[in-house]
This record gives structure tokens, C-alpha cells and sequence, in this order.
């Protein structure tokens, strides 16, 4: 019970984190609220990736549901056997915890490409990648943002909305780093370890 209450814990987190993650993604769309931006492909490249919509967000929803449903799964038991079917449920949501690995790994990454590449914007005649052999850093010297003519402002509208992602995305890995640990103890010696509560039911 104790594993599979922290699993639970760890469930419930990750959807508010997925939901913000998509509305992220999506802003990224529209700087300053504009869609002709989006509509003549004037973007960065990278927010064509999903990665706030897919890999963090929607794929997330299938960890989240796991974890919370192990609370109240032991694999329909296993031969009978009650606390061998809830061994089985712990080491399956390591799977699916690997799984919400790769989506939180992948967002975190192309975030952090993101960054370091800087926005896509017209800066005189030319839209152009401006920072892009700059190693980000244009996100210490405020003073080379003005090298973006339009959109206005989509230095920092970049710059918020894709951190927001990495740190997001982060927490995600951390997240599910730690299930993975709990899904491995708990399937491997969860009874040994919360054996009051089977001597109870005994």
C-alpha cells in the first residue's frame, strides 16, 4: 500500500504539469497573440517538434493514469495470490514509467535545443536565426534581443514559454525517475516491506 499510495502521489502530479505543458507548446504558436506568424511559417522550427503537446503533455496522461490506478490494481491477483498480483501491477508501471521517461526526456531536450538556438524572427530585411551560432549567449546579454525586429518581443515570449517547458519537462523526469525506484521496490519486496497491512488482512 505504501508504494502504491506514493505512485498514486506521483500520478495526480503529473497532470497538472502535462496540462501546462500543452498550453506552453501551444502559446509558442502565436507570439504576442498573432497567428499570421504561424499561418506564413514564421516560427522557430523547433516548435514543430509537439514536444509540450505530445511527448510532455498527451503521452504524459498515460503514466499519470497508471500510477493512479495502481492503488486499486493488483493484476486481477496471480494464482490467486493477492500481493503477487500487486508485484505484477508495480513492476508493470515501471514500463509505463519509461515510457513517460522518453515523452518528459525528449521535451526536455528539444527545449533546451531550443533555447540555446534562439527564436526565429525578421531582423532587418531577412528572417533569420540570429543567436543560432551564439551557444545562448544571447540569454545573458539582453542588449543583442533588439537584433529582433518582429514579432515584437519574441525574444522573451520564446524565451519564458520554452523554459517553462524545460523546467517542466524536468520535474516530469524526476517524476518518473522515482516511480521507476518505487515500481522496482515495490514490485521486487512491497510485502516484506509494508507487511503490516497483509498481516492485518490475514
Amino acid at each position: 500500500m505504501c508504494f502504491r499510495g506514493c505512485a498514486k502521489c506521483l500520478g495526480y502530479s503529473l497532470i497538472p504539469l502535462a496540462v501546462c505543458c500543452i498550453v506552453a507548446n501551444i502559446l509558442l504558436y502565436f507570439p504576442n497573440g498573432e497567428t499570421k506568424y504561424a499561418n506564413n511559417n514564421n516560427l522557430t522550427n523547433f516548435v514543430w517538434f509537439f514536444h509540450g503537446i505530445v511527448g510532455a503533455g498527451v503521452l504524459m496522461f498515460l503514466p499519470a493514469a497508471v500510477f493512479i490506478r495502481l492503488e486499486h490494481d493488483n493484476c486481477a491477483g496471480c494464482c490467486g495470490n493477492v500481493a503477487c498480483g500487486e508485484r505484477c501491477a508495480m513492476l508493470s508501471s515501471v514500463l509505463v514509467a519509461l515510457i513517460g521517461l522518453a515523452g518528459s526526456g525528449y521535451c526536455f531536450i528539444i527545449s533546451a535545443l531550443a533555447l540555446q538556438e534562439g527564436p526565429y524572427c525578421m531582423t532587418g530585411t531577412t528572417w533569420e536565426y540570429p543567436f543560432a551560432n551564439g551557444n545562448g549567449g544571447y540569454l545573458k546579454d539582453h542588449n543583442l534581443w533588439t537584433r529582433c525586429l518582429e514579432p515584437a518581443h519574441v525574444v522573451e515570449w520564446n524565451i519564458t514559454l520554452f523554459s517553462i517547458l524545460l523546467t517542466l519537462s524536468g520535474v516530469q523526469v524526476i517524476i518518473c525517475v522515482v516511480q521507476i525506484i518505487n515500481g522496482m521496490i515495490g514490485g521486487i519486496c512491497g510485502p516484506c516491506c509494508c507487511g503490516e497491512e497483509y498481516s492485518m488482512k490475514a
